[in-house]
């Protein structure tokens, strides 16, 4: 099988674990680590036997481009990539801004380029194997939260929220008719329109409850969803990458007199579909777009709901 030439764009800490799983797939070499900085450029490049460049090279011989850039530099470099024609996985936002997320989108549609977003969650192997076990999902809950990192300079809106609220999307349904919104401001090195805290509710026609809740004032980091149905609770741990399945059973006093309480709850321990690395995984489905495999139309198409979902949170929510 053809080994697919990849681009790399940006050497941070996205970046440097992008080329660690690019340099040892199987199906692909990282030609090219495209970063600013020689210091950091270079030292990712060499790591992963790249060719460091300042900008971004001629794509000719390029199949496919990554990049782990700062999101504000998104816009010049994935408009780039789709000129030339090229397949673009980009780290999550597309943008933080959904005018220019559109404008991405509309681009690679009318050239038919094959489109991922780094919503890495997905490939989570606890999201997988909690997918295939729920069935009729009625509300979810999902917290993220983690110590500031300085280095982030949008909010947790586009940072940290947009995450679970793909994942809501994806077992509640991709169009809310309700989303109201919460934001915190507190940290005095955050930009003024760069918020800490963000909790929203997203509402169902069907009834269907998601609460999202991200933060960057914590002080470890949180990454839970709860999945309920009417008779049985999916937790999943996206840390661990574990699920535990709840069903309540019966409930009574504990000593017979009404003091304290006793209840008895049956715990199922699935078995994981996978253990595969999410970012290992998000790859090999960028490689089989790129090699023309799979849906690349639909794969674009689910990129736009969790974009206009935080936009929506951001600018206060439909009420």
């Amino acid at each position: 099988m053809t080994r697919q030439r990849i681009a790399l764009v940006g050497a941070g800490v996205m970046g440097s674990h992008h080329a660690r799983v690019i340099s040892q797939s199987p199906s692909a070499d990282l030609v090219a680590l495209v970063d600013p900085s020689p210091d950091t450029g270079r030292l990712v490049a060499e790591r992963y036997g790249a060719r460091w460049t300042p900008e971004l090279p001629d794509l000719d011989d390029v199949d496919g481009v990554v990049v782990a850039a700062p999101t504000e530099y998104h816009r010049r470099i994935a408009l780039d990539v789709l000129e030339s024609g090229t397949p673009l996985l980009i780290e999550k936002p597309v943008a933080a801004d959904l005018g220019v997320t559109r404008e991405i989108l509309a681009v690679a549609d009318g050239r038919d380029i094959p489109l991922m977003c780094g919503f890495l969650e997905r490939f989570n192997p606890a999201v997988l194997t909690a997918a295939s076990i729920v069935e009729a999902p009625v509300h979810l809950t999902a917290v993220r939260h983690s110590p500031y990192a300085p280095r982030i300079r949008t909010g947790v809106g586009w940072d940290l929220l947009v995450h679970d609220v793909d994942l809501a999307l994806r077992f509640l349904g991709d169009e809310p008719t309700r989303v109201r919104s919460s934001l915190g401001h507190f940290h005095p090195t955050s930009g003024p329109d760069s918020e800490d805290v963000a909790e929203a509710v997203l509402g169902y026609e069907n009834g269907g409850v998601a609460h999202v809740s991200a933060s960057r004032v914590g002080q470890r980091k949180i990454r839970q969803l709860s999945i309920y149905e009417l008779d049985r609770l999916v937790e999943v741990d996206l840390l661990r990458r574990d699920v535990t399945v709840y069903r309540h059973v019966s409930e009574n006093s504990a000593d017979g007199e009404g003091r304290g309480y006793r209840q008895q709850t049956v715990i199922e321990i699935p078995e994981m579909l996978t253990s595969q690395e999410p970012l290992t995984a998000q790859f090999e489905k960028f490689l089989s777009l790129v090699a023309g495999q799979g849906d690349a139309a639909a794969e674009r198409a689910s990129v736009l709901p969790a974009h206009v979902v935080v936009d929506q949170v951001i600018s206060g929510g439909l009420g």
